[in-house]
């Protein structure tokens, strides 16, 4: 349905998408497949409609040692969990890149990300972490199209037709999308300057005349210091298949409501299989820690303006977690084009491609055009 453009993810390379396979549920009423239903703790058969409960673990939701899992991975021998790793059908999305799951027996479906036909074969398996978390679906998918349709809406400079689209659209497909999370330890070690502002009279001649004009002038004082700041749950997208900043809009996550991995919660929903690894994560991660330091250094040196000249950090006790986050997707297409939006299936929070509509742009543009015209000729007028 759409050709996957390697430049939208320019930065990141681009990985082998995956697919895996999911287990499968029986209702204990009529032997129907279980669903989970968002908002609940209940797998609910949508044949009889019984609910079956889902009992929660009471355990510890783990951070692994991030150097340690790393080192033991690498030379083929048990992680600190002792059971991380896991065998995963992998199947590749041959338009978009997408990385899904398949419901258990089913051998044809389509990708939710781009609606191409996926059909399972040439199967192959490998070893993959684990995901030890998981945030359950809490928005339902009208409640999703109703937040969508909003959206559009209040979108600025849209096609007229894209908002009768979107009051036709009546069918979302749920998935929860791979991500890691980082914490970390950091010290840091800064120079720089701080800037005060202050005024001071200057004497200038303008056409012949002296003038006293009052400006603005900074006094940089050299600063040295040291930073110590704690980073907990540094969110990193472990998915390439959707725009980054599209993924970054849908934030921020409820991620104290993570639950222990429980596969009923993923049931009746698809599930991407990370194509960022665990190190590679990590490194974003350190970009997303590095900001904050500067941010915080600058707070440090005060003043009206700051300058860093050299900054050293160093990270310790770093630990992650792999989990799955929630989301509502749909793939249209509008004049021959192919558009996604994605709605954070906790809080309802959209993001999404779209088109524009360039007369009522160009229209904008000339009217502020001509407000301009006529504030200039009211001014002429009352000048002379």
């Amino acid at each position: 349905m759409a050709e996957y453009d390697e430049s939208q993810y320019a930065g990141d390379e681009f990985k082998e998408p995956e697919i895996s396979e999911k287990k499968e549920f029986k209702c204990k009423n009529c032997g129907a497949s279980l669903v989970f239903e968002p908002g609940t703790t209940s797998m609910k058969c949508p044949y009889c409609g019984a609910e079956n409960e889902i009992e929660i673990s009471d355990e510890v939701i783990e951070e692994l040692d991030l150097e340690d899992y790393l080192a033991k991975l690498e030379a083929g021998g048990e992680t600190s969990d002792g059971n991380s790793l896991e065998e995963v059908s992998t199947i590749a999305c041959s338009s978009c890149g997408a990385v899904v799951t398949l419901d258990a027996n089913i051998v044809s479906d389509e990708c939710p990300f781009c609606g191409t036909k996926l059909v399972v074969a040439n199967e192959s398996t490998k070893k993959m972490i684990k995901p030890k978390s998981v945030l359950p679906f809490k928005v339902k998918s009208e409640e999703a199209i109703q937040a969508y349709r909003k959206w559009i809406k209040g979108l600025w400079f849209a096609p007229p037709k894209l908002k009768v689209y979107a009051m036709q659209c009546e069918q979302l497909a749920g998935m929860y999308l791979p991500y890691w999370t980082y914490d970390a330890q950091t010290e840091s070690d800064y120079r720089g300057m701080r800037g005060d502002d202050y005024t001071d009279t200057v004497t200038v001649t303008v056409n012949g005349k002296t003038e006293t004009r009052t400006v603005v002038k900074t006094r940089w004082t050299p600063v040295s210091g040291h930073i110590g700041l704690f980073f907990d749950d540094v969110l990193v997208p472990a998915s390439k298949t959707l725009n980054r900043k599209k993924m970054d809009e849908l934030e921020p996550w409820d991620l104290e409501n993570l639950v222990p991995y429980e596969e009923k919660f993923l049931s009746g929903f698809r599930t991407e299989t990370y194509q960022t690894g665990l190190k590679e994560g990590y490194e974003d991660a350190k970009g997303i820690m590095e900001q904050g330091i500067r941010n915080e250094v600058r707070r440090d040196i005060g003043g009206d303006h700051q300058k860093i000249t050299s900054l050293s950090i160093q990270f310790s006790d770093t630990t992650f977690k792999h989990t799955l986050l929630p989301i509502w997707i749909s793939a249209y297409r509008f004049n021959t084009k192919v558009y996604r939006f994605i709605v954070n299936g906790r809080t309802g929070k959209v993001a999404g491609d779209r088109p524009w509509c360039w007369w009522k742009i160009t229209l904008f543009v000339l009217g502020i055009i001509a407000i301009f015209v006529l504030l200039f000729y009211i001014y002429q007028y009352f000048e002379s």
